[in-house]
């Protein structure tokens, strides 16, 4: 026994042991300092980054953590431009280095009351080639937005406009309101009213119905909590009361806009979404992952006018492949039931930023959706340029930026009224493909130029110009 017990305590002695990294390779961040925040709370900026004072990190794994952690500050739409950079302090012959941390921001302009003047139809390419450029399906009004009005990132605004819509919103949002910086809150209302409204969808284009008198109401309020673990995971818990009614006239014309001749519309939605955000930029990424999924119940209370459920989820892959190249694929999908749903809630692909580039003119209506976008992109020049003549420091530099877009995309809707509204899309495959020039400039400012030829030989020039504010 004696003899077994020295035996394994030999080889117990001549395990191979784990040889520590040498003390040269690690450094302890001395302090981490905040620059150019005037407004902007520290703590805002500190709940973005994971290198913070004291901790003690491996020179090796230093580098791609500043750069995520410049990311995810930039991202928080506070600031024009974001530089993180470690500076060496201390004795040079030290065993183990400290750094210095800087964060030089450039803020914001957070105030804009401006005019506004935009189409009513989905996109400008509608309105230029279907509707004849007619401006009195123009909006126009103003816009009043604050941004980071408390300095914690929260949001103020109100809208108002007339001419082809009259809308009011007036909504509120703070990203956290409570210690830990996990939980947030947003508060929207709005009303909304239509004298022209696109009563139904023929041949996968809507057919609209104009007229002196009010043709459509909508209103709702919406309590949006909002909780954020870690960088990256997002969940959102939304709860909307909606309350919408239209003319006699329209009921007569599509007597399913809301199901059996119905001129009201009431019901309470509950949806959850989460959101995994990991994306260099939100403005137009070009290395990360977005991943979001999210459940609607439309109608929750027993006396509800409608009662509709909706599953949605979409994944988008962005990787630099070396050079100047980019790639990226992404897809869409929904689910909703029961199959007969009123009109105004049937949305397949063709409304916002859903829709096959090369289908820009159409809207395919249905309970189902599958789309698939792919993207190969050169970029041109990537610059910021420092404007002297311009007094304002929060106009000043102007960061732009070019891009040459190869796309393909693939979608297909699957309806169960395609035979109704007279689709000629529905329930077969869309695909298109073309070129764009994708121009990205300060402010969230994203203008896109593309030439794009889809399945059924129609070819056609686009233009998209998205903005946050």
């Amino acid at each position: 026994m004696l003899l077994i017990t020295f035996f394994w305590s030999c080889l117990y002695m001549v395990q191979p042991v784990t040889i520590p990294a040498p003390a040269d390779s690690l450094v302890v961040v001395r302090s981490v300092n905040l620059h150019g925040n005037y407004r902007t709370r520290d703590r805002i900026i500190l709940r973005e980054m994971a290198v913070h004072t004291g901790d003690t990190l491996s020179r090796s794994e230093l580098p791609g953590k500043l750069a995520w952690d410049q990311r995810k500050i930039s991202n928080t739409n506070l600031f024009i431009t974001v530089d993180v950079a470690a500076t060496p302090v201390g004795d040079s012959t030290s065993l183990i280095r400290q750094i210095d941390v800087d964060v030089n921001m450039k803020e914001r302009w957070y105030i804009f009351v401006i005019p506004t003047f935009d189409l009513a139809d989905r996109n400008i390419n509608e309105w230029w080639y279907e509707r004849g450029r007619d401006l009195r399906r123009t909006i126009y009004g103003g816009r009043a937005s604050y941004r980071n009005v408390t300095g914690v990132g929260d949001r103020l605004a109100l809208i108002m406009e007339f001419g082809f819509t009259r809308r009011t919103v007036l909504s509120y949002a703070r990203p956290y309101i409570d210690r830990a910086q996990r939980t947030g809150l947003r508060i929207d209302f709005s009303y909304a009213t239509n004298r022209d409204v696109p009563y139904r969808t023929a041949a996968d284009k809507w057919l609209y119905f104009r007229s002196n008198d009010l043709m459509r109401e909508r209103a709702y309020a919406a309590v949006i909590l909002t909780r954020r673990n870690g960088f990256y995971h997002f969940h959102q818990f939304d709860s909307r009361f909606y309350q919408n009614t239209i003319a006699d006239t329209v009921a007569r014309l599509n007597p399913d806009y809301f199901l059996d001749g119905r001129t009201r519309q009431r019901y309470l939605q509950l949806s959850y979404v989460y959101t995994y955000d990991r994306r260099d930029a939100v403005a137009y990424p070009l290395q990360g992952t977005w991943l979001r999924l999210t459940a609607t119940q439309i109608g929750v209370l027993p006396t509800d006018d409608l009662h509709q459920t909706e599953l949605l989820g979409g994944l988008t892959r962005f990787w630099p492949l070396g050079g100047h190249f980019y790639a990226n694929s992404g897809w869409r999908v929904k689910y909703s039931w029961p199959d007969r749903q009123p009109y105004f809630n049937l949305r397949g692909l063709g409304t916002l930023d859903n829709f096959a580039r090369g289908y820009e003119l159409y809207v395919v209506d249905g309970q189902r959706y599958f789309l698939w976008r792919n993207n190969l992109k050169y970029q041109l020049f990537n610059v910021r340029k420092q404007l002297k003549w311009v007094p304002v420091r929060q106009f000043n530099t102007l960061p732009l930026a070019a891009y040459v877009n190869v796309f393909a995309d693939a979608g297909y809707v699957g309806s169960t009224v395609a035979r109704q509204y007279e689709s000629r899309l529905a329930n077969t495959w869309l695909l298109g493909t073309g070129v764009s020039l994708d121009v990205v400039t300060f402010y969230n400012l994203v203008g896109r130029f593309s030439f794009s030829l889809n399945r059924q030989g129609q070819t056609g020039f686009f233009v998209n110009i998205l903005q946050e504010i």
